[in-house]
C-alpha cells in the first residue's frame, strides 16, 4: 500500500519554502506515496503548479498572491472566519494578547506571528490518519500539524533564523514536543533553533532545501527579463518587499553608486508590504530610473541570466533559494555577511560578502564594476557548486519506516 504523507504550510504563495516544498513534493514517486496539502491561509499561486496527484484538502482555496490587493482582502476574510470557527474564542483571543504583550516589550509587532495560533485553531482539521505529516513551514504550519493533524510520525521545518525572526517559545507553546524530527535547513539556522529549544538537539538535523538545476536552466533559456534597453550595468535582487530583505538600505547603496557616476540601474522582482515605502524612499533619492520595483514574475531566471552582478543584501537568513538559483546561473554574487548567507558563500571565492551598510553594499559592488576578470571568476566559481542535496531527502523517507 502507499504511504500517506500530508504536507502543510502556511500560504502557496511564489517564495523560497513553498518552492523547495513544490520540489521536494515532486521527487516522491507517485506510485509509492498519496500525498496531501494543507495550507493554513488557504491561497498562493503555486498551487497551479503543484502535481496533479496532489490532494489539497482546504474545502476553498483562493490561487491569488497573498500580496495582491485581492489576496489582503482574501486573508482579513480567512482571519475573521478562523475566529469564529471551532469555537475557542477566549482561549484565541488570551494567547494573542500574550504574544502581542511579549512582541511589544521587543519593540516589535509582527501581525503574521500574532495570528498563526488563531489562524491554526481556526482551521480545518483533517479527519484522516497519516504516515507521515510534514510542517513545512514554522509557525501556522507547525502549530497546525501538532495539534490538528492525526499522524505515526511528524517532521517540521525550520526555514529562518528563529531568533531573528521573532519567534520565542511563549509563541510556540511546546509545539515541537510532538515532533519526532525537526529539520533546520542550514548549519546556522538549527543553532539559532537550538539556542531556545537545547531539549530538541539531538532530533534537529540539517535538511538543505532541493531545488532542480536542469528546469531553472531550462527555464532561463525561455523568452523573457529584461525589456528595456539600459546598456549599462544591470543589479538583480529577487525576494519579497520585507524588512528581513533589507531594501531600504540597498536603496542608500544604489544612491552611492550613482552620485560615483556609474551607469547602474538596480531591479528587484518581487512583491511585499513594504512597497510604498521603499516607492517613497526611491523618489526622495530621486532614484525613479535606477532603482526599479519589477513586482513578482512567474518565471525569474532570464532575468538571473541577463543580470551582470546579484545582490542579496538582508538583515537575517535561513538558506535562500535566490542564492542558490543565483549560483545554478552562475551569477557573480554580492551578498550581506548575515546568518545563511555566509553558509552559502565562501567569501572572495564564489561571491563577496559584505557588511550590512550603504557603504559596504556600495562598495563591494563597485569593486566589481571595475573588474570584469573579477566577476568572471566569482560567476564561474558559483556555478560550479553542488547544490542538488537529493541524498537528504533519505532523512525525510526515513521516518516512514
Amino acid at each position: 500500500m502507499k504511504k500517506k504523507i500530508l504536507f502543510v504550510i502556511n500560504t502557496l504563495g511564489r517564495a523560497g519554502a513553498e518552492m523547495a516544498m513544490l520540489e521536494l513534493i515532486r521527487r516522491l514517486p507517485e506510485e509509492e506515496y498519496d500525498i496531501s496539502l494543507y495550507v493554513v491561509l488557504g491561497q498562493g499561486e503555486l498551487v497551479r503548479e503543484l502535481p496533479e496527484h496532489v490532494k489539497v484538502l482546504n474545502r476553498t482555496y483562493q490561487d491569488t498572491s497573498v500580496l495582491s490587493e485581492n489576496g489582503r482582502r482574501h486573508i482579513v476574510k480567512t482571519v475573521i472566519r478562523s475566529f469564529f470557527h471551532n469555537g475557542k474564542w477566549f482561549q484565541k483571543l488570551f494567547h494573542m494578547a500574550v504574544v502581542a504583550h511579549e512582541m511589544r516589550k521587543k519593540g516589535k509587532l509582527q501581525m503574521d506571528k500574532l495570528l498563526w495560533r488563531m489562524l491554526s485553531d481556526g482551521g480545518e482539521y483533517p479527519k484522516e490518519a497519516y504516515d507521515l505529516a510534514v510542517a513545512y513551514l514554522e509557525g501556522g504550519a507547525t502549530y497546525f500539524t501538532a495539534d490538528h493533524v492525526i499522524a505515526k510520525r511528524k517532521a517540521a521545518f525550520v526555514h529562518i533564523d528563529y531568533v531573528n525572526a521573532g519567534y520565542s517559545r511563549k509563541m510556540d507553546k511546546d509545539c515541537y514536543a510532538g515532533y519526532d524530527r525537526i529539520f533546520a535547513v542550514s548549519e546556522e539556522a538549527r543553532t539559532s533553533f537550538v539556542n531556545v529549544y537545547p531539549e530538541w538537539e539531538d532530533k534537529t538535523g540539517v535538511f538543505h532545501n532541493i531545488i532542480n538545476r536542469e528546469r531553472i536552466l531550462e527555464l532561463a533559456g525561455q523568452q523573457g527579463g529584461f525589456s528595456d534597453s539600459f546598456d549599462g550595468i544591470r543589479l538583480l535582487t529577487v525576494g519579497r518587499l520585507t524588512h528581513q530583505k533589507a531594501y531600504d538600505i540597498a536603496i542608500e547603496a544604489m544612491k552611492k553608486i550613482k552620485d560615483a557616476g556609474y551607469k547602474v540601474r538596480w531591479y528587484v522582482l518581487g512583491e511585499g508590504n513594504r512597497r510604498e515605502f521603499l516607492e517613497r524612499q526611491i523618489k526622495n533619492l530621486g532614484l525613479e530610473r535606477d532603482f526599479k520595483l519589477l513586482g513578482a514574475v512567474d518565471n525569474p531566471y532570464p532575468y538571473y541570466k541577463q543580470c551582470d552582478i546579484y545582490v542579496h543584501a538582508t538583515r537575517f537568513e535561513g538558506k535562500s533559494i535566490a542564492v542558490q538559483e543565483a549560483q545554478v546561473m552562475g551569477c557573480t554574487i554580492v551578498a550581506s555577511d548575515c546568518n545563511g548567507n555566509r553558509e552559502q558563500i565562501q567569501n572572495n571565492v564564489d561571491g563577496l560578502l559584505c557588511g550590512l551598510s550603504a557603504e559596504g553594499i556600495s562598495e563591494s559592488i563597485i569593486s566589481l564594476i571595475e573588474n570584469e576578470e573579477k566577476r568572471k571568476q566569482l560567476g564561474d566559481a558559483a556555478a560550479g557548486k553542488r547544490l542538488d542535496n537529493l541524498q537528504e531527502m533519505k532523512m525525510l523517507l526515513d521516518l516512514l519506516e
